[in-house]
């Protein structure tokens, strides 16, 4: 098999607004298509933003298909690079695709390389209008940044690739148009992923989804691209191969302090990239989803939702982490009748829900591969329950509680559970706009 990934120039169409973005390993070719909206003027997609966007694109949906065989070279001989963009790429194939590195049991950290002409252009700023594209995941946290955002009279538009189940029923609770893109990965890759001899796993899809959204802003007209990505994002799974790993590397502050640079050059300062929810834990999310009651059937975190062959069962599958974890730091805010409302059912009173609560709040194994909260801020929200005159009789909690007061003691549960609760100032928000949310987070 050839030990080289080769990422060749995009294609774009605007009056069809067909993106191609081909690719070749191991003697075969795929091709990935992206189909935005049209309508876009014509200096948007002529300009050097759209196309250095388009080039960066390419790069970062790549790692779908590099991971077949995860060589040790990547080849762009058409695609110029600065500097900056080099690391950029070596960081989405490297920490981006962590985890499936450790899953799969391969050292690549410190070994990728990617070659290339050298880029010493410098893109002058761009004309983008003061509003905000706002991906929506179906979950939660995008919900409550649409609340934050309406509070602070901040113009957005609701964004998705692919949208299917709650991202569709939460856009239309939401009420504004939204801007929506399909990307039809190629059926060999994903063919072969379930091939002996391929590897599969997980990729950085919050990088992906980024780079699709910039090329929405450039092209529609958008100065915000605003992410829903909260603290304990930063926080990784194991250490695998001298490097700690991390599920949601894509989400994390560090991530999105290189992307945003790396938007930002782009586009001669003109677009920004950051997160709203950056200064919240999970848990001070969840009370602030509280507040309000129009999302509650409509919207869902669990996984099932979002595979490829879809989903015909209910929203919340109730036995994965992800719906565990959810409907625990809900528990703490949320009417006891109003949390089983959503899940049909009281997830902390099956007692064979005892061994995944335990992962969570690092009782036992390690943490899962999903997008879940600090192993802390779990424990501290189960500590909650056994206070709590509406949960502290339920299975898991009573099962848990002893080991929950031994491991961490109480004095610690309680500094974690205020720290849950307070805000960080560890964020990438425009001070104005920071102010604006902070009042209402009070």
């Amino acid at each position: 098999m050839s030990a080289q990934f080769l990422i060749e120039r995009p294609e774009f169409d605007p009056a069809t607004g067909v993106a191609r973005f081909a690719y070749a390993l191991a003697g075969k070719r795929f091709v990935e298509v992206l189909t935005l909206p049209t309508g876009a003027p014509a200096e948007a997609a002529a300009g050097p933003s759209f196309r250095k966007l388009l080039d960066l694109t390419a790069l970062v949906l790549g790692v779908s298909y590099f991971k077949l065989t995860a060589p040790l070279e990547l080849s762009a001989p058409d695609l110029p690079l600065t500097e900056g963009e080099r690391a950029f790429v070596i960081d989405v194939y490297e920490n981006g695709l962590g985890e499936f590195y450790a899953r799969n049991n391969l050292m690549r950290f410190g070994k990728l390389s990617i070659t290339g002409p050298d880029d010493k252009t410098v893109i002058p700023t761009i004309a983008l209008p003061d509003r905000a594209l706002l991906p929506i995941g179906g979950g939660k946290d995008s919900l409550v940044s649409v609340e934050l955002l309406q509070a602070a009279g901040v113009a957005f538009t609701p964004f998705a690739v692919n949208p299917r189940g709650p991202i569709l029923t939460s856009i239309d609770k939401i009420g504004t148009e939204p801007v929506y893109v399909t990307r039809t990965l190629d059926a060999e890759m994903i063919r072969l992923s379930s091939e002996p001899g391929y590897y599969n796993g997980h990729v950085p899809s919050t990088a992906i989804n980024s780079m699709i959204a910039a090329l929405c802003a450039v092209l529609f007209g958008y100065n915000r691209i605003v992410l829903s990505n909260e603290r304990s994002a930063s926080e990784g799974n194991v250490v695998f191969d001298g490097r700690e790993t991390n599920h949601q590397y894509s989400k994390s502050l560090g991530f999105e302090l290189l992307i945003s640079d790396v938007l930002g050059n782009a586009t001669g300062g003109a677009l920004q990239y950051f997160s709203l929810l950056r200064p919240y834990s999970e848990a001070r999310i969840a009370s602030f989803f509280s507040r309000e009651t129009k999302f509650d059937n409509v919207f869902s975190s669990c996984n099932r939702n979002f595979r490829l062959t879809g989903n015909d069962g209910p929203l919340w599958c109730s036995e994965c982490p992800k719906c565990h974890f959810v409907f625990l730091i809900f528990a703490p805010f949320m009417a006891k009748e109003r949390l089983l409302s959503i899940f049909g059912k009281n997830l902390l009173d099956v007692p064979a829900n005892e061994g995944s609560f335990r992962e969570l709040a690092g009782l036992a194994g390690q943490k899962p591969w999903e997008c879940v909260g600090e192993i802390l801020e779990a424990a501290a929200c189960l500590y909650s329950l056994t206070r709590h005159a509406d949960w502290h009789e339920d299975a898991v909690v009573r099962a848990i509680k002893a080991d929950l007061f031994s491991q961490y003691g109480e004095p610690a549960l309680q500094a974690a559970l205020a720290e849950c609760l307070t805000d960080s100032h560890d964020h990438h928000i425009p001070p104005a706009l920071a102010a604006k949310v902070a009042a209402y987070a009070l």
